[in-house]
């Protein structure tokens, strides 16, 4: 049978590199996101959407210019489920009704048969957009206090401020691309925030078990141990992961285009950031073995003497 060999990278001797990028990215993040703002979808600004369907399947770019050529220069339009089916998504249109909005869509591209039409008022958009920012505020609070009860307050700092890393550069992705954010990719944020959390979590129960078995070392070196001992646990589990969004990358079709692309940027993301980011964060706070000890309780083992 073949020895396991195990990996012995110096991840902590690269502490200072990685910080630097993560600082870069982070400020190119937050000023993209303050700055330029979010292309936001019809699910946050209002508008409304308008299902087409084909006899044949349609050439979009000639969808694209026959409405920007009209009154819906702002249109966006994507295939929706099979490929003679189109979604058609148009900003606010003042006093317009939905019903004459898709009357009007349907005479400027002949050929067209109106399937569905959705309309969301501006308020309904202010909503989900309030509720959204709330989840993502009510998750953070939720990790806080989970790993704070399973660790110590060190830990729960480190899981923290690896998470923000992780949502902060996801979505400051799509603030310096210009791509639509909408409820999917706002699900994708949520989702890495469990993805992120649960690497960040294995990675910190292997740091603990080192800080109560291994005697000698420094806190740096017995980090490192922990950090290659989790690795190939780490890189199977992203790269298992990673196969399954990239199938719906490229095979989901383009509603579920921004949703992929989320996840893609926070799997690789949370994969850097359970490294460098929350373990470095810990170890900065000054984690020591004395506080990974169980605390034993006075007179315990008290009954089993003779």
């Amino acid at each position: 049978m073949a020895e396991h060999k195990e990996f012995n990278f110096d991840f902590m001797g690269h502490v200072r590199p990685a910080v630097a990028l993560t600082t870069l990215l982070v400020i190119i993040s937050v000023g993209a996101s303050l700055f330029k703002g979010f292309n936001f979808g019809v699910d946050f600004t209002g508008g409304t959407l308008v299902e087409l369907g084909y006899k044949s399947e349609p050439d979009l770019n000639q969808i694209r210019e026959a409405l920007h050529a009209s009154e819906f220069k702002n249109a966006m339009v994507q295939r929706f489920g099979t490929p003679t089916d189109v979604l058609v998504r148009l900003p606010p249109t003042g006093d317009q009704k939905a019903a004459s909005v898709s009357h009007r869509v349907v005479e400027l591209l002949p050929g067209a048969e109106l399937r569905r039409i959705e309309f969301v008022g501006p308020q309904v958009g202010d909503e989900l957009a309030e509720s959204g920012v709330l989840a993502l505020l009510f998750a953070l609070g939720g990790i806080f206090l989970y790993v704070m009860l399973r660790f110590t307050w060190k830990f729960s700092v480190g899981a923290i401020v690896a998470t923000m890393h992780d949502v902060v550069i996801t979505i400051g992705y799509f603030a310096v691309t210009g791509r639509e954010f909408d409820l999917t990719v706002l699900a994708a944020v949520l989702a890495v925030l469990g993805y992120s959390l649960n690497d960040t979590v294995v990675v910190f129960d292997r740091v603990r078990e080192n800080l109560r078995k291994m005697r000698k070392g420094t806190v740096t070196e017995i980090v490192n141990a922990a950090l290659n001992q989790t690795l190939s646990r780490t890189l199977m589990t992203s790269g298992e992961t990673m196969l399954a969004v990239l199938a719906l990358l490229f095979f989901g079709g383009e509603l579920l285009h921004g949703f992929s692309v989320a996840l893609v940027i926070g799997i690789l993301v949370g994969t850097y950031s359970s490294i460098y980011v929350a373990t470095a964060t810990v170890v900065w706070l000054g984690i020591n073995r004395q506080e990974m000890m169980p605390v034993v309780k006075e007179g315990a083992g008290a009954d089993e003497r003779p």
